[in-house]
């Protein structure tokens, strides 16, 4: 009985472990459009209507998000502290096909990206 309830406590610590641990972090490069998030949600998009309402909405504080190619969508984040808003880094992009390099996180379902480098894709020959 008393081996059960210790090797209860040492599973009971593992797991609080991993779960209060920092989210899983790579180094990738995501291909996909610079696009609004609310319209990514409530419109069910699959790539932006154009710049100008890109560029409306993040100026009117809508998160700019990567929506890649395989329709998983990235949150831009700041890995540092205080962290601050990554709109200024997207706004040249708005609407447009991406590479955007960085770190990315995964929690409860969701992903995010530290960007380090971004630059419009070429254009399709």
């Amino acid at each position: 009985m008393r081996l059960k309830l210790m090797l209860g406590a040492v599973v009971l610590s593992i797991a609080l472990f991993a779960a209060l641990s920092p989210a899983a972090e790579k180094t990738l490069t995501v291909k996909g459009y610079v696009i609004d998030s609310a319209c990514t949600f409530t419109k069910n998009l699959g790539k932006p209507i154009s710049k100008e309402c890109a560029t409306n909405c993040a100026n009117a504080g809508s998160m700019l998000v990567i929506l890649a190619d395989d329709g998983t969508i990235y949150w831009p984040i700041a890995d540092s502290m205080p962290a601050t808003g990554q709109n200024s880094k997207l706004l040249p992009f708005a609407a447009q096909k991406v590479n955007v390099t960085g770190k990315v996180y995964e929690r409860g379902g969701s992903k995010a990206i530290v960007i380090e480098h971004i630059e419009p894709q070429a254009a399709s020959k």
